[in-house]
């Protein structure tokens, strides 16, 4: 089982994520945004497992500090990839695959476990 963390070290999302894998003894390979963005395969994949609204977090800072204009053009699934290759901030974090499948998207020790544990 191969476990992917994808993030910003510094979140505390992915800390609590990073930090339960440590806990139950699973190794995982960490993939860091901010340093490393983040491929349309990707985003594209995640999206097409879940939705833009699970994976596109309207929430945050990011989202907030973008012009309006920047905003009104995100209006479908490759709008969105665009903007969060170009602004990973907006990605909802954790994301969290195993084996290159979608497991959870920001914290969820239920998921987690009924997967890694199961």
């Amino acid at each position: 089982m191969k476990i992917q963390v994808f993030g910003i070290p510094n979140c505390q999302s992915v800390k609590q994520a990073r930090e339960w894998l440590k806990e139950h003894g699973l190794e995982y390979s960490f993939h860091d945004f901010r340093k490393s963005g983040i491929d349309e395969g990707h985003l594209r994949r995640w999206i097409e497992q879940s939705e833009i609204g699970v994976i596109l977090n309207k929430r945050g800072l990011t989202w907030r500090q973008l012009p309006q204009h920047e905003k009104d053009v995100i209006v479908d699934k490759s709008s969105a990839v665009q903007a969060m290759m170009t602004h990973t901030s907006l990605i909802k974090r954790p994301v969290i695959e195993v084996d290159h499948k979608l497991l959870s998207v920001g914290v969820n020790p239920e998921a987690w476990s009924s997967v890694l544990e199961g």
